[in-house]
């Protein structure tokens, strides 16, 4: 089953996403926050440098691309791993505060935009996807933000994996695989 996009809803589960990582996180030592899945998966720690990287470059600076200039402006490539380099200075706690406070201004400006449902249906110019509607990308950034909660839930769980012996046969998060690239 699936639900239509509204943009209100889109925004309240935004919201959320810096609460639920910060309980989630806040507080925890270096070696849960550091800690991945193997090999060239990313830790909760990278996915809040990849979160903040994306508030500044990637969801509201590409709605605003669409509103002014529709598909005749190709968006930028998004760098994925720009955190590596960006944030490598920044603590986990620091990019906490700087990705809740980041998405509190993108969200107060998308609000302030009141889109319309024709707005929503505005195109943009993906590199990778081509045209894209301004309703489909808002609704990839709620799926993202879930995505991400999902693997930072996946990583620290997979801390204890050798730790719970028998029960690994019934806790699946710690038997599921990450996506490539993540």
């Amino acid at each position: 089953m699936s639900i239509s996009f509204d943009i209100d809803e889109a925004i309240s589960i935004l919201e959320r996403t810096p609460k639920v990582l910060s309980a989630l996180l806040s507080g925890l030592s270096k070696e849960w926050l550091y800690n991945n899945e193997g090999g060239s998966t990313w830790s909760p720690h990278q996915v809040l440098g990849h979160l903040v990287y994306g508030e500044e470059t990637d969801w509201l600076p590409r709605t605003k691309i669409i509103l002014e200039f529709d598909a005749t402006k190709e968006f930028e490539p998004y760098d994925r791993f720009a955190q590596d380099r960006l944030y490598a200075d920044k603590n986990s706690e620091e990019l906490l505060s700087l990705f809740a406070k980041r998405r509190e201004q993108n969200l107060e400006e998308l609000k302030g935009m009141s889109l319309s449902s024709d707005d929503l249906m505005r195109k943009g110019k993906h590199p990778e996807f081509g045209e894209i509607t301004l309703k489909e990308m808002l609704s990839a950034w709620v799926v993202h933000d879930l995505g991400h909660i999902v693997q930072i839930n996946r990583t620290l769980a997979k801390n204890f994996k050798e730790e719970i012996g028998p029960w690994a046969k019934y806790l699946t998060v710690v038997r599921s695989k990450p996506a490539p690239e993540e």
